[in-house]
């Protein structure tokens, strides 16, 4: 399958922004919906942002009208900008496949830690 490697994350202050990118070791064109993940500290991860390969994006409530997903297929690429951060925010935050094939149980990578603290 697969893989993704995120990249991009820090630490930026309160209302700041980030752009994650997700960079895929193959060809994404095929998958139907990519997302953006995040797990905090002591939490479950959860999904905030998906995208189909039709370019259909939505997003957790948690995070409309903050974050915007994108994907440039040829790239192979995912990205995930998030403006007016705020420190709920603060996770590793992992792309992966969100529509993946009967049977198939996904793989994790590391993810990129997004702190948002002043």
């Amino acid at each position: 399958q697969v893989q993704f490697v995120e990249s991009g994350g820090g630490l930026v202050q309160p209302g700041g922004s980030l752009t994650l990118s997700c960079a895929a070791s193959g060809s994404i064109a095929d998958i139907y919906t990519v997302a953006w993940y995040r797990q905090a500290l002591g939490k479950s991860r959860e999904s905030v942002a998906l995208i189909s390969n039709a370019g259909n994006a939505a997003y957790d409530a948690s995070v409309e009208g903050r974050f915007i997903i994108s994907r440039d297929t040829p790239k192979n690429t995912v990205y995930l900008q998030m403006d007016s951060l705020k420190p709920e925010d603060t996770a590793v935050y992992y792309c992966n496949d969100a529509s993946p094939a009967v049977g198939v149980t996904l793989t994790w990578g590391r993810g990129t830690q997004v702190t948002v603290s002043s």
